[in-house]
């Protein structure tokens, strides 16, 4: 039996909505399309796994589509992690490397990362990402890679992405059942950010807010790095359902009319425009105006950013967004929502598409598709870092052989 080749490279995303497969290979150190396979999800409840074989179920089938495309064989992958039990947490820690000021190495900097991140977690709950904002030697903050400076104390500004163990493995065991590997997990923000932030907008100062069915994702940017992580328990589900109750109509017809008629705005909307609406099972068709959509709709988009608002204030990173933020996911697609975004947040707006791969159907290039491509790429970018990091090593090692002969 064939096995999944070494430059493939396979990430999931397993939605409350949608379960997303994506296959790309390395070609001369640049990544091409080859596959992707996107299905309904089965057997989750606000964005966590409620029911495993359905779960499992629905990755088996959008893994198999994405096999038929790329005619290559699927038995590893990285996995996206999303859901209101992801949250992050900022520490502080160092390493005394002697009276007398020496050089930094890449160890060094492993051990003061380390210091940093030894606080107390919950029974219940694993490190997802850490990610260092700064390094502080002898006193002097601002410092990105302090490998190969010289000093006699250094210290890290951390920033500790951490999620529920069980959470994590329950979406493990499912991709066991489909019959694969998970070999990395990244948490959708940051993917989210890594396909549509650009160097500038992570410089000055910016939000991602990725708006899933379930809950909105959001990560801060300042000066380069990660500043604030968060979860809002708000997606594009509670908007749904809002008007399925209001317009007393099924779930699906509900998103339906969202997604055709739907405005955060009530303003926007004409007072005379009227849509057909089915409604429940059993009754007549009937008329109601457009802009009663809008009514239902935009109390919600303002509680999500009144809750978006109120969490970067508690972050304070509220006056940090010199870029403005993006908005992501399926979510995003909601007209309005982007002047919703500005008004309560004060700061410009604009949704975030993915950079595109090389082949890739346009399709994928959507905001919802945005965590699932950016989890590519955050995977393609992290094991160039390591080849990197190991050449070293094993470079040094060499030398070290070589001095003692």
């Amino acid at each position: 039996m064939s096995q999944q080749p070494e430059n493939l490279i396979a990430v999931l995303e397993t939605g409350s909505s949608k379960t997303r497969v994506l296959v790309a290979e390395l070609n001369e150190g640049a990544l091409r399309y080859r596959g992707h396979g996107i299905v309904d999800s089965g057997g989750m409840r606000k964005g966590l796994i409620a029911e495993l074989l359905p779960a499992a179920d629905a990755i088996d089938k959008a893994a198999k589509l994405a096999e038929a495309r790329a005619d290559a064989v699927i038995e590893r992958c990285v996995i996206a992690v999303g859901g209101p039990h992801v949250r992050g947490v900022n520490s502080r820690g160092g390493i005394s490397l002697g009276a007398r000021m020496r050089e930094i190495t890449r160890e060094d900097v492993r051990a003061a990362v380390d210091r940093a991140r030894s606080v107390s977690l919950p029974h219940d709950r694993e490190v997802l990402h850490l990610l260092p904002q700064q390094f502080i030697l002898d006193e002097q903050p601002g410092i990105h890679d302090p490998v190969g400076m010289v000093g006699s104390r250094l210290e890290v500004n951390l920033h500790i992405s951490i999620c529920s163990a069980s959470a994590i493995q329950s979406i493990v065991t499912c991709v066991n059942k489909a019959g694969l590997e998970v070999t990395d997990s990244v948490f959708e923000a940051i993917a989210a950010a890594e396909a549509t932030l650009s160097a500038d907008e992570r410089e000055l100062g910016v939000c991602l807010i990725d708006i899933g069915a379930s809950s909105t994702e959001l990560i801060v940017f300042f000066e380069g790095s990660v500043a604030h992580t968060s979860v809002i328990p708000i997606g594009g589900e509670h908007f749904t359902n809002d008007l399925a109750v209001g317009l007393h109509c099924t779930p699906p017809e509900a998103e339906w009319i969202k997604c055709e008629y739907g405005n955060a705005v009530v303003t926007s909307v004409s007072q005379v425009d009227e849509i057909e609406l089915r409604g429940m099972p059993g009754y007549e068709p009937r008329m109601v105006q457009q802009r009663l959509v809008s009514e239902i709709l935009e109390p919600r988009a303002r509680e999500l950013f009144h809750m978006l608002r109120d969490n970067l204030r508690q972050g304070g990173v509220l006056e940090a967004l010199g870029a403005g933020c993006v908005l992501t996911g399926g979510g995003a697609r909601l007209n309005g929502l982007l002047d919703v975004a500005e008004s309560l947040l004060r700061v410009p707006a604009r949704i975030g598409t993915p950079v595109p791969l090389s082949r890739m159907p346009d399709e994928l290039a959507q905001p919802e598709c945005a965590a699932l491509i950016g989890t590519l790429l955050y995977t393609h970018r992290t094991s160039v870092l390591r080849a990197a990091e190991d050449h070293s090593l094993r470079a040094k090692l060499r030398a070290i052989f070589a001095g003692s002969l």
